[in-house]
Parts: C-alpha cells; sequence; structure tokens
C-alpha cells in the first residue's frame, strides 16, 4: 500500500471508510488523486476475510483485531430525551473497522421512493418538524442507484409495484434464496390481502465480480463474511483504490479537528495515531463520512476563530434534525421447526404500508421485514417468550420447544426530522482521548409513535394469519440510538437552513465535502445504505470535476 508523508499534501482526505469513503476513497484515486483515508476503528481482517470468526462469545467480547462496532468505553455517549434533562450513559453505537458498518450489516439496500424526495410537498406540512423537501429528485439520483448496485453487488428482484422504486436495471444477481420465516411471511400476507418483496440484499446470491456467493452459514447480520459475500466497502471499493498505488488507509486514526486557515479553506486534519500521538496530515480538501452521528460531532469539535460555533456552522443546523431509526417488532411460535438457522437474517419484506396513508390519522409508513432466527446465546439469554422460565429444568425444557420455532417480524418505520433531536458535544463527559463525548438528544414525534403502534399490531396480525400457536409484542420504544442515524448536516439550497449543497459541498467551506448518512433530508423508510451509497457516487462525480475544473477553493 502506498504510505504518504503526513507532512506532505495529499489531493484528499477521507475520514471514515465505510458505505460512502470506501466509495469517495475508489472514485478519488482512480481519478487520479492521492487519498488518504483515516479510519478510527481496526484493520479488521481488511485482505484476509477467511479469518472472521463466527463464535458469538469472541463476536460479543471482542479483541483489538475482532472489534466490529465502537467500543463504549473508548468513545462513549450519552443520552437525553429532551434539552432540559440531565443526559445519561447512552447505548449508540456505530460500525468502527475498516470498511465501517458495512461489514457487518444486515444488508437491506432498498432505495428510496421517488416521492420520498419530496414528500412535504406530497404529505404537507406536519407542525413542529423539519420535514421539508430534498433539492434532488429521484430521477436525478437513479443513475447512482444502478452504479452502486452494480459496483458493490445487490442481490435482488425487479419488481413492478407503487411500493417499490422503479428501476432502469436489473439487480447484478438474483435475490437470495427464500427462508422458512420468507415462506409463513408470505403465506400470512396472502390471507390479509398483502404484497411481499424479495428485499434487495448487500449479499452476492451466487459468484460476482471475483468474490464468492453467500454460503448461507447463518451467522451474517452482526458478523464478518468470510467468504465476502456481504458487499462490504471493505472487499468491494476499498481494494480498487489500494491498488490504484494513490490511495493509503490508515486504520486506528481517532480524527478530532479539520483544520483551516485564515481565509476559512481546509487545510487538513489533526489525529491521534494509535499510540494516542497526534499527527497533523495536509490535505488541499477533505471529504468528512464519518457517519451520521461523528461527522457532526466532528465539526463541533473542529472550532476555530473562523469557525467559533463549529466548522461549517454559519447556519446552527451541524448536529440538528437527527434521525436515529424506529423500529418495532413482533414475534410468534409456530408448531413446526422452521429451520432457519442458515441463510441471512431477512430477505423478504411486505411493503403495502411504505406510504402515509391519511386515513391511518398520523403521519408514517415503514417495511415489515421476516427473520426467524436469533444466534444461540443471543436466544439463550434474551430469546424466550415473556414468562417463560429463565433457570433451571424448565429453562432447558422452553429452550428446546421454542429455538427452532420463533419468527419474528421486525419492522422498519419512519422517523421525522425534529430541530429538537440533536448532536452535540457533552460537557461533562470525555472519551478514551480526553475529548467532549457525543451528547444526543432525541425525542421522537407523536407521529412516530402511533406509526411504531400500527406497525407493532400489524406485526401480530400477520404472525396469526400464519398460523402462529402463540403471538407478542413488547411495548413500543422510542429509540435512544441505532446503526440508521442520518440527517445532521442536511443537504439544501438555502445556506441558511442546511450545512451542504445539493453536490454535498458544504455552504461555509468549498474545500469540505460531507458525504454520509448525516446529509439525508428526511429518513425515508429506515433503510439509508443504499441512498448514501448513491449519493456517494454522484458526489465524486461533482467533487472530480470542480477538481480538474480548479474551482475547489473557489466561493460560489
Amino acid at each position: 500500500m502506498m504510505q504518504f508523508t503526513p507532512s506532505s499534501e495529499v489531493d484528499f482526505v477521507v475520514i471514515g471508510s465505510g458505505a460512502a469513503g470506501g466509495i469517495m476513497a475508489k472514485q478519488l484515486s482512480l481519478a487520479g488523486y492521492s487519498v488518504v483515508v483515516l479510519e478510527q476503528g481496526g484493520w479488521g481482517k481488511y485482505g484476509h476475510e477467511q479469518d472472521w470468526t463466527k463464535d458469538e462469545w469472541v463476536n460479543d467480547h471482542p479483541g483489538p483485531d475482532d472489534e466490529l462496532m465502537s467500543d463504549p468505553e473508548r468513545q462513549p455517549n450519552t443520552f437525553r430525551r429532551t434539552a432540559n434533562d440531565k443526559a445519561g450513559p447512552g447505548t449508540h453505537s456505530y460500525g468502527c473497522v475498516v470498511g465501517g458498518g458495512t461489514v457487518s450489516y444486515g444488508g437491506s439496500s432498498w432505495r428510496h421512493l421517488p416521492w420520498e424526495f419530496n414528500e412535504a410537498s406530497t404529505v404537507g406540512p406536519i407542525a413542529g418538524t423539519g420535514l421539508v423537501d430534498w433539492p434532488i429528485s429521484y430521477a436525478e439520483l437513479e443513475p447512482y442507484y444502478v452504479q452502486a448496485e452494480w459496483e458493490m453487488g445487490i442481490s435482488g428482484e425487479r419488481v413492478s409495484s407503487p411500493f417499490v422504486a422503479p428501476m432502469s436495471k436489473d439487480y447484478p444477481v438474483p435475490p437470495v434464496a427464500l427462508k422458512a420465516s420468507g415462506a409463513l411471511m408470505m403465506t400470512g400476507a396472502s390471507k390479509l390481502g398483502l404484497h411481499v418483496v424479495r428485499g434487495p440484499l448487500a449479499v452476492i446470491s451466487k459468484d460476482y465480480m471475483g468474490r464468492s456467493g453467500c454460503v448461507n452459514c447463518g451467522m451474517c447480520s452482526g458478523f464478518g463474511c468470510h467468504v465476502r459475500a456481504r458487499s462490504s466497502s471493505a472487499v468491494t471499493v476499498l481494494p480498487i483504490a489500494v491498488k490504484t498505488g494513490r490511495c493509503e488507509i490508515r486504520a486506528r486514526s481517532y480524527v478530532h479537528e479539520i483544520t483551516v486557515n485564515s481565509s476559512g479553506r481546509v487545510t487538513g486534519v489533526v489525529y491521534f495515531d494509535a499510540n494516542k500521538r497526534p499527527v497533523r496530515q495536509l490535505a488541499k480538501a477533505v471529504v468528512l463520512s464519518a457517519n451520521g452521528t461523528e461527522s457532526s460531532r466532528l465539526l463541533l469539535l473542529s472550532k476555530s476563530a473562523q469557525f467559533p460555533n463549529g466548522l461549517a456552522n454559519s447556519s446552527g443546523v451541524v448536529g440538528r434534525y437527527l434521525m436515529l431509526g424506529n423500529t418495532v417488532s413482533a414475534s410468534g411460535l409456530f408448531e413446526h421447526p422452521l429451520n432457519d438457522y442458515k441463510g441471512l437474517v431477512t430477505g423478504a419484506a411486505i411493503v403495502d404500508y411504505v406510504p402515509t396513508d391519511p386515513k391511518r390519522g398520523f403521519y408514517g409508513g415503514g417495511r415489515m421485514t421476516a427473520r426467524g432466527f436469533d444466534t444461540p446465546i443471543n436466544f439463550g439469554l434474551r430469546g424466550l417468550q415473556p414468562g417463560a422460565p429463565r433457570w433451571g429444568a424448565a429453562y432447558k425444557k422452553a429452550l428446546v420447544a421454542e429455538a427452532n420455532h420463533k419468527m419474528t417480524i421486525t419492522s422498519f418505520v419512519t422517523q421525522l426530522p425534529l430541530d429538537t433531536n440533536r448532536v452535540d458535544l457533552d460537557p461533562d463527559v470525555k472519551d478514551a482521548w480526553g475529548l467532549p463525548a457525543m451528547r444526543i438528544t432525541s425525542q421522537s414525534h407523536p407521529d412516530d409513535i402511533k406509526s411504531m403502534e400500527f406497525f407493532r399490531q400489524k406485526g401480530l396480525d400477520v404472525l396469526t394469519a400464519a398460523g402462529a400457536t402463540k403471538v407478542w409484542a413488547g411495548a413500543v420504544n422510542d429509540s435512544r440510538g441505532s446503526a440508521h442515524n442520518r440527517g445532521t448536516c442536511r443537504m439544501g439550497n438555502d445556506p441558511r437552513t442546511s450545512v451542504v449543497d445539493k453536490f454535498h459541498r458544504a455552504h461555509d467551506v468549498p474545500n469540505l465535502y460531507i458525504v454520509d448518512g448525516s446529509n439525508l433530508v428526511t429518513g425515508g423508510r429506515n433503510h439509508p445504505t443504499m441512498t448514501i451509497q448513491a449519493l456517494a457516487f454522484r458526489a465524486a462525480e461533482h467533487l472530480i470535476k470542480s477538481a480538474k475544473a480548479g474551482t475547489l477553493n473557489r466561493s460560489r
């Protein structure tokens, strides 16, 4: 791998190596530019993926080489519902390894639907929210959806449905095999007059572009893929970037400041290396792709005389309109074994309730997905039905009776963007590097709670129609953090109400691009990765044009 000297100015520093950062690094280095990728997590198994462990205990208690997610000891966050509350320990985590969250996510790769880009105009204003139209349309982004699906490797089935985004080209790989949970969902949905779609997934069902197809090992979501079937940045775009000889990846590089000069232009970054030594990397431009929460935190940390309220934050919008992603589940037991312990975590979804329906009396929509498998330790600790014994012979009997008979329907539901839901810096709690910890303030809009209640009941209805002998669902819980965080550096045409323009260029800083889930104006139906990747390909194209034209440092 090429190694650059920090004191030597490179063309671009890319902060983050996940869904967006990996694409930006690949596109920029292929275009002939020198690129340094800074990833705060470790190497993981980059370059030798066959060594990924399928040991559930090790996965939950990882050593330095096995960590996939942020460490709450080193990278703590705090949480509160409202600004009047004192924040306590948070539970939010995110992918923290070369490849980011794409290394271990479930792989759902739904596109936003066309009307989700102008939903404010379609639905109308909703009091107390920041629901606005995007500055781009579905038609503008559709070619980049195709590019992302084919370059990353997405399996799926092109369908004609008002509840699924239209496509100009088929997926490159057929959908994964339907499991028993998916078949049962189809049975229940059919009785209720609902429609099931084979979900698009960032897991290839057959060999594609030199990678092996899924072998249905069962230990999927939450684990690294030992055959490279999951289409993570670590096995798709990052190796191409490195192969150019113009891209260096530096793992365990914890960026704490994006530096600027007296004219307010970015000059590089300062980060802590693996030994917590400060390193300054000079760059002509910076691409920030640290994820929907860490990107805004880093901007707030990067205060200067030019930007006293945080970098690129003249609008005061940095950190605001956070959407963490709400989910709700219902479970049931079936008479016959499901044998769902092989294959992917999910592969089928009911899509009829994706749009907002005025007849429901509230804003909201989502997708219902069939899930029939818990990993063994997780099931033993948390998977049994409410009221089941948790100790002794009766507990063992319950495990035998339920373990292969349980199915869960998890619904991924909308969350409205609210100005009060935000990321900022905790005044009291520090991370392992002595920096202010991320503080999350989030309380969902009443319509979001009603939407979750709606899907909770629909999940129970589908399970009952599918023939479950017993069904249950826990109380609706407002999100405290998830992998689907979005919205803290929203894009828009007006610098007074947004952080970046429609090409992801910071309004305040011409040579700073912010490209990740933080840019999403609305949350969609809680599956952001494919839209993030399509936006990244589009942003890279514009950035390369600006760089070649010599306009990166020019104000508008």
